[in-house]
């Protein structure tokens, strides 16, 4: 293998850490504020109908969480089609928006990063670079 190839695969290692990083954090706000959230969105008949995942056990929460940072921070489709209540997101408190927004928007970084350095590394072994 040459030196490329090892960066590109140490870089593929570091955003997999990464990712495990980000799923105990998402995991701790599901155990911490999980009832929290769910009382900010009770009006909310997207969060609602994810409710149930919350005593689905981890990975149940981890989906609960993942959604309601989907829904919070990209609100425009839910409210389009009547699934998240315009005045529960309103009410949202801003910080809590802000590390929702920040969780979603880093998991999606994360995933682009992983798919980069998965291309890379292939172009790097076919073209023995």
């Amino acid at each position: 293998m040459t030196t490329a190839a090892f960066v590109v695969g140490y870089l593929c290692g570091l955003v997999i850490v990464c990712m495990f990083v980000w799923i105990g954090t998402a995991l701790h706000m599901a155990y911490t504020q999980m009832d929290l959230l769910l009382g900010l969105l009770k009006n909310c008949s997207a969060v609602m109908a994810r409710a149930p995942l919350r005593s689905a056990g981890p990975w149940g929460k981890l989906l609960l969480v993942g959604g309601i940072c989907g829904i919070v921070t990209f609100p425009g489709v839910y409210l389009k089609h009547g699934g998240v209540s315009a005045e529960d997101l309103e009410n949202f408190p801003a910080p809590l928006k802000r590390k929702l927004a920040i969780l979603q928007w880093s998991v999606i970084g994360l995933l682009m990063a992983l798919i980069l350095f998965v291309a890379l590394y292939k172009v790097i072994k076919a073209y023995h670079i």
